[in-house]
């Protein structure tokens, strides 16, 4: 089988952070030019990159044996020296707290910097005094407290942490949310470090702006149409978001499911009102055949509001059958081993991308799904150093090199620094503290690079139940024994129609066959 590279491959540019300013001076420890150097040490000068680096180093030194900032040369025998042992004779400790580190503003470390700003931020005493140390310590406690200094700068940030200082916004979800109006995406990030760090009660995000959403899809609607919209939006849809909605298990999916299916059900009742003059209620078997005709496949999602009205006593003469589609992507098994080998071996796109779509590829697994996936899924045996993940009922094996590509991710994951602290549970950390990594953003990255996400997930289902029982697959790779029968029948499968042929065998029939062998009989 040959695995040429595929075609279609839109690489992006990984290369983090800004471009290097050039200049006449050189860096004594990277040999790079620059347009200025940062210090001067007894190896010569220092560029900005380098004394960065540098000044966030801690550990053992191996002259003095102290635990502390090491910023001397790091090709030396041994690594790197602190301070004295170097020979750098300037003092890196913060005069506020004493760490030892670079200095954002002069004498004071980035987190002192930090606080004084907060501190200093409502212009008269706070209406809550308790409240608004905590909501400080909370801002304080990012791993790099630069990142907060820069989120603050905004007005619009700096005008509500100063209501929330002073009492004019309540620290509460529903205080927050009559703020979120006029500041959605600052809103957002403090109600989730808030929540993270235990201020706030959690709170799914997903059903609170469904919940948003619903009141104003109705506000315009006549009541003829908006009264079974709010009665199946209430008692189908939220009731059952919101029995099922935990932290482990956020409303994100029900939530857009229900959203198509109330958008088609409401340009549906809209339809019929306006054309017919009949409601839902009043609703006949032929309008529904003659709207599912005349329009997209999108028309199909009114099926769950035909079922519920039915069911609810509203119309008991309508009735609608399951969608089948028509088509069902899929790619070739070149181009999935194309695909899989340029995911581990190129670098096309950035790490944490790389280790979803080889998931997606290898395990056939919705990136849904690869998006919730929590960092003890993975599991490492230190004897064998063999690695195995827990996608199902029981762990699988992860060959070796995706098991080397999740083992650099684990090392270096990003997005550690948002205040949720570098014990953040998720594989794929989220830019919000306490989140995992939205389900959308891998879909969109990996799109773009050209993989077909649908048919990737159906070839490798596909490969995976030829060689192996539907029901041991679905065990192990969470899905339902009847769709891993649906794939294994559509993949050509032999061990459907083997299962089919041991069902036919009743004990009548098997009695009827030895019978027939007795008598000689074909």
């Amino acid at each position: 089988m040959t695995t040429d590279q595929h075609t279609g491959l839109t690489a992006r540019n990984t290369t983090r952070g800004r471009p290097r300013t050039t200049g006449t001076a050189t860096c004594a420890r990277c040999s790079r030019s620059a347009g200025r150097t940062r210090a001067t040490w007894p190896e010569g000068k220092i560029c900005g990159p380098c004394f960065t680096t540098a000044t966030r180093t801690h550990g053992t030194c191996p002259d003095c044996g102290q635990h502390r900032l090491l910023p001397g040369p790091p090709e030396t025998s041994g690594g790197p020296r602190c301070a004295p042992c170097a020979g750098i004779t300037h003092d890196f400790h913060c005069t506020r707290c004493n760490h030892e580190g670079e200095f954002y503003r002069t004498g004071t470390c980035a987190r002192c910097a930090l606080r004084d700003d907060l501190t200093q931020l409502p212009p008269t005493n706070p209406a809550d005094p308790a409240t608004a140390a905590r909501l400080i310590d909370i801002l304080c406690q990012a791993e790099r407290p630069e990142s907060i200094i820069t989120w603050k700068r905004s007005a619009t940030v700096q005008a509500l942490l100063r209501s929330l200082t002073n009492g004019t916004t309540p620290l509460t979800h529903e205080g927050l949310d009559t703020y979120a109006e006029t500041a959605e995406r600052a809103t957002n990030h403090l109600r989730a470090l808030l929540v993270h760090h235990g201020l706030l009660p959690y709170q799914d995000p997903y059903l609170a702006r469904f919940e948003t959403w619903i009141k104003a899809k109705l506000d315009p609607l006549p009541e003829q149409v908006a009264k079974p919209v709010e009665h199946f939006a209430t008692w189908h849809h939220l009731r059952r978001i919101r029995t099922t909605t935990t932290p482990e298990k956020n409303a994100r999916g029900p939530v857009h499911s229900a959203k198509q299916e109330i958008t088609e059900t409401i340009k549906f009742l809209l339809w019929l009102w306006e054309t017919h003059q009949r409601t839902a209620a009043t609703c006949t078997q032929q309008d529904i055949e003659a709207w599912l005709a005349a329009g997209p496949t999108t028309r199909k999602q009114i099926r769950t509001f035909i079922v519920f009205i039915k069911n609810t006593g509203t119309n008991h003469r309508v009735e609608m059958g399951y969608y089948t589609p028509k088509t069902r992507p899929t790619i070739t098994q070149d181009q999935r081993l194309a695909w899989l080998r340029e995911l581990l071996t190129g670098t096309s796109e950035s790490l944490p991308y790389r280790v979803a779509g080889a998931l997606l590829l290898l395990y056939a697994q919705p990136l849904v799904k690869v998006a919730r996936l929590r960092t003890d899924a993975i599991e490492t045996n230190e004897t064998t150093g063999n690695m195995r993940i827990t996608l199902g009922l029981h762990p699988v094996p992860v060959p070796s090199p995706v098991a080397d590509l999740i083992r650099q991710h684990l090392a270096s994951r990003p997005n550690l620094r948002t205040g949720s602290n570098t014990q953040s549970p998720w594989l794929f950390p989220g830019t919000r503290a306490g989140q995992h990594l939205h389900p959308n953003t891998i879909m969109d990255r990996l799109r773009s690079l050209g993989i077909d996400l649908r048919g990737a997930r159906n070839t490798a289902l596909d490969e995976l139940l030829t060689i192996t029982p539907p029901p041991l697959v679905a065990d192990a790779l969470g899905y339902s024994h009847q769709v891993a029968f649906i794939h294994a029948d559509n993949a050509g499968d032999a061990w459907t129609r083997y299962v089919s042929r041991r069902t036919n065998h009743t004990p009548e029939k098997l009695k009827d066959t030895k019978r027939k062998d007795r008598n000689g009989k074909a």
